[in-house]
């Protein structure tokens, strides 16, 4: 298969089905028994999700080293095979606002996200970070990097469905 095409899910009708699945990455991913990475591409825009359809609540819980690192990697590959690009620049986003603001809205920064990032750093990625996404996508500073590795769905989505509409990235 070289291309799949889906159509939007209502998710609430498949629940009455008995489809267990999130979403559509999910459902692919058990069935190919790979690991999958949600990425939104648009021209130069490349956003893809460290967590995928995850309530709000439950994020931080699920959002780990190895998950950023995991994601990473696999949004780098993408990056290399899919786009040609040898040595891609990744920016990776923050969890809480304005970067935790130093343990101020949250930890998981410093405790979980900065490690992934000098994880990746170590291991010759070019990975940097953690960007507050509303001043990440506000200032343009998007489109200095490759690909884009957002913490959770609307942090992601509601950026990259706003600056695709206008096509004129």
């Amino acid at each position: 298969i070289h291309a799949l095409v889906t159509a939007p899910i209502d998710k609430s009708n498949l629940s009455k089905v008995d489809f267990q699945f999130a979403g559509h990455t999910e459902y692919f991913a058990q069935k190919g028994g790979k690991d999958s990475l949600m990425l939104m591409v648009h021209e130069g825009l490349r956003v893809a999700l460290a967590t995928g359809h995850v309530g709000v609540s439950q994020i931080s819980t699920v959002l780990t080293k190895e998950n950023i690192v995991k994601k990473a990697m696999l949004l780098k590959e993408s990056l290399i095979k899919d786009f040609s690009i040898s040595k891609p620049k990744i920016a990776i986003l923050s969890l809480n606002p304005h970067a935790g603001d130093h343990g101020k809205f949250g930890n998981e920064e410093a405790e979980v996200i900065k490690p992934a990032i000098e994880f990746l750093q170590e291991k010759g990625m070019l990975a940097m970070g953690p960007f507050a996404a509303d001043g990440f996508f506000a200032s343009g500073n998007f489109k200095n990097y490759d690909g884009i590795l957002a913490m959770y769905h609307d942090q992601a989505l509601i950026p990259f469905k706003t600056l695709a509409a206008q096509h004129h990235l």
